[in-house]
C-alpha cells in the first residue's frame, strides 16, 4: 500500500481507543482485499455481468456501521459488495453469489447487485440509478408505523443525486418525519463524468433545504470523521427529528464498473489519491505512530484477512451452480417468514 503523506490529522491522537482503530483497520482491509479479489476472479471470467468494486471508499460504510446499531437497516446501490461485508455478511456467501453459485446468499440468482440478508438487515444491492432512495424511506416508514427507533441507512451516489426519485423521496421523508439518512457516496465521477460537468451546485448536502432536511459534508477518506458525522445524524434521526443528509466525499481508485476503463481522469490523480489520502494508510499510521500496533502486528492482520478472502473465493470456485428448479424459488415471499 502506497505511503501517505505526513499531515497534522494523521499526526494527532484521536479520542479513539486502540481497539476501535483496529478494528477500523481490520474491516476496512477486509473490504479492500475482497474486492481485490473479486476484481482477480471477474477477470478470469469466474465473475459475469457487472461487477462494480469499492476500492478507496471503505471508509464511508465502515464509519457509519460503527453508528449503527442492533436493529438499524441499510440499502444501497450497485456498488454494494462493501456494504454486505461491513455489515457482518459471510465472505463466502457474498463471494459465491458473485460467481452465480449455490452457495451465494440470492443462492447464485442476483450476481454482484443483487444480494439480500434478512438476518443482517441488508436490503440491496439495486440496480437501478436511485431507485433504492424511496424503498430506503419505506424502510424507514415501517419503523417509524411499528414505533421502534430504528434508523434506516440510504445509500446512493452524486450521480443518483440528481434524480427526481430522490427529490420526491426527500419530500415525503420530510412531511412523515422518517427515520431515514440518506448517505450520499460522492466519489466525484458517478458514471463517469465529474461532478463540476453534471451538478449545478458542489454542495449536494444541501439538496434538503427546501425540504428543511439537515445535512453536512463529511471527509469520506476518514473514518473518524465519518463515524462521527453518522453518530450526529443517527441521534437526530432517532430523536423523532427526521430525515437527514450525509454528503461522504470519496473517491474511487477502479473505474465505474470492471469494463469502465476511466479515461474521464487521469492516473496521476488516482495515484495522487492512493499516496496521500488512503483511508486505510490513514488508520494504519494512527495504529504505529500511536504505538497501538507494530508493523508485524498488522502484517498479521492482512495475512490474517488474506486467508478469509482465499477461503471464500475456494467456497465460490467449489459451491456448485444453482439447479434449474432453483428459478422457481423465492419468486414470491414466504407469508410465514416474510
Amino acid at each position: 500500500m502506497a505511503a501517505r503523506k505526513t499531515s497534522a490529522k494523521a499526526t494527532s491522537q484521536p479520542n479513539v481507543s486502540a481497539e476501535e482503530l483496529t478494528a477500523y483497520y481490520r474491516d476496512m482491509l477486509l473490504i479492500r482485499r475482497f474486492e481485490e479479489k473479486a476484481g482477480q476472479l471477474y477477470g478470469m471470467g469466474l465473475i459475469g455481468g457487472f461487477c462494480h468494486l469499492y476500492i478507496g471508499q471503505e471508509a464511508v460504510v465502515v464509519g457509519l456501521e460503527a453508528a449503527a446499531s442492533e436493529g438499524d437497516k441499510r440499502i444501497t446501490s450497485y456498488r454494494d459488495h462493501g456494504h454486505m461485508l461491513a455489515c457482518g455478511m459471510d465472505p463466502n456467501g457474498v463471494m459465491a453469489e458473485l460467481t452465480g453459485r449455490e452457495g451465494g446468499y440470492s443462492k447464485g440468482k442476483g450476481g454482484s447487485m443483487h444480494m439480500f440478508s434478512k438476518e443482517k438487515h441488508f436490503y440491496g444491492g439495486h440496480g437501478i440509478v436511485g431507485a433504492q432512495v424511496p424503498l430506503g424511506a419505506g424502510l424507514a416508514f415501517a419503523d417509524k408505523y411499528k414505533g421502534t427507533d430504528r434508523v434506516t441507512f440510504t445509500y446512493f451516489g452524486d450521480g443518483a443525486a440528481n434524480q427526481g426519485q430522490v427529490y420526491e423521496t426527500f419530500n415525503m421523508a420530510a412531511l412523515w418525519q422518517l427515520p431515514v439518512i440518506f448517505v450520499i457516496e460522492n466519489n466525484q465521477y458517478a458514471m463517469g463524468t465529474a461532478q463540476k460537468r453534471s451538478t449545478s451546485t458542489p454542495d449536494l448536502h444541501t439538496r434538503g433545504e427546501a425540504f428543511g432536511i439537515p445535512g453536512e459534508a463529511v471527509d469520506g477518506m476518514d473514518v473518524l470523521a465519518v463515524k462521527a458525522a453518522g453518530d450526529k445524524a443517527v441521534k437526530h434521526c432517532r430523536s423523532g427529528k427526521g430525515p437527514y443528509i450525509l454528503e461522504i466525499k470519496t473517491y474511487r481508485y477502479r473505474g465505474h464498473s470492471m469494463s469502465d476503463p476511466a479515461k474521464y481522469r487521469t492516473r496521476e490523480e488516482v495515484q495522487k489519491m492512493r499516496e496521500e489520502r488512503d483511508a486505510i494508510e490513514h488508520v494504519r499510521e494512527m495504529l504505529l505512530q500511536g504505538g497501538h500496533a507494530t508493523e508485524d502486528d498488522l502484517k498479521a492482520i492482512d495475512k490474517e484477512i488474506k486467508a478469509i478472502v482465499n477461503a471464500s473465493a475456494d467456497f465460490a470456485r467449489e459451491s456448485p451452480e444453482p439447479a434449474l428448479d432453483e428459478l422457481w424459488t423465492d419468486i414470491y415471499a414466504d407469508a410465514e417468514t416474510a
